[in-house]
């Protein structure tokens, strides 16, 4: 479905991020990666399905180095029509401890980069007069968590960029939307349970439980591949007229 298309995917070596990348080959487009993973084991899984895949080291933080990043997936993959952003980072701690250096690099990763790739790829996708823009929020970009100031103003502020950007190519062939997951079993949250384990003395599998009962109300996490499946909707003809939307994928989370 995706044949002739070409999508960048950023924060994609491991978790959310890697598994739309691996859908999107794995529906016909060709793919540039991104993060700071394991290249090597990223790659190759989503060279199973795009055996040109192609890797880029840019630093999220880095205004340069994320336009850099737009122009190498446009040389070397011939344009960037889809442009997924889902690079991320968390730290969790009240308003008045929280780190300054911590909320500008959430701020900085979380948010700001997905105004630097958008900004770089819009050019080219309007010169096409086709484009997808998703842009990776969260369950915390509708409603907020204690202790994740940060991560929930970076969060909403994706969901409001992402409606932005959709009014300003309402008439055109480029759409934006967000998704939102819950609980993601991600490298990110499996650190939340680990940590939650070792604070209450309970298994791994009791923290998790633990986890999705204070929020999410299916008591399951949503998979990488439920909200890759998502993606490749969204690059779809049917979602032609999706646009501007936070899509939540959170098992209940924000119908509470």
């Amino acid at each position: 479905m995706l044949n002739g298309k070409t999508a960048l995917v950023t924060g994609s070596t491991s978790g959310i991020g890697l598994g739309i990348a691996k859908t999107l080959a794995l529906h016909g487009a060709r793919v540039m990666i991104n993060g700071f993973g394991d290249v090597e084991a990223a790659l190759a899984q989503v060279r199973e399905h795009d055996p040109e895949a192609a890797y880029h080291g840019a630093d999220m933080s880095k205004p340069a180095e994320i336009e850099a990043m737009v122009r190498a997936c446009e040389q070397q993959l011939g344009s960037c029509d889809i442009l997924v952003n889902n690079a991320g980072i968390q730290f969790v701690a009240p308003v008045e401890d929280f780190p300054v250096e911590r909320w500008d690099a959430i701020i900085a990763i979380n948010l700001s980069s997905a105004f630097h790739t958008m900004r770089a790829a819009l050019p080219g996708m309007r010169a096409r007069n086709w484009g997808r823009i998703i842009n990776v929020a969260s369950a915390h970009g509708l409603v907020a968590s204690a202790n994740k100031s940060a991560y929930v103003a970076a969060k909403h502020g994706i969901v409001g960029l992402t409606k932005a950007a959709a009014l300003e190519t309402a008439t055109t062939g480029i759409t934006v939307n967000a998704i939102c997951p819950g609980w993601v079993l991600t490298p990110l949250v499996q650190k939340q349970v680990d940590a939650r384990a070792a604070a209450e003395g309970v298994s791994n599998e009791e923290a998790k439980r633990r986890l999705l009962a204070e929020k999410q109300p299916s008591l399951q996490f949503t998979t990488p591949e439920e909200l890759a499946e998502l993606a490749v909707f969204l690059c779809s003809p049917a979602a032609q007229n999706v646009r501007g939307q936070a899509w939540a994928v959170d098992g209940g989370w924000t119908a509470q």
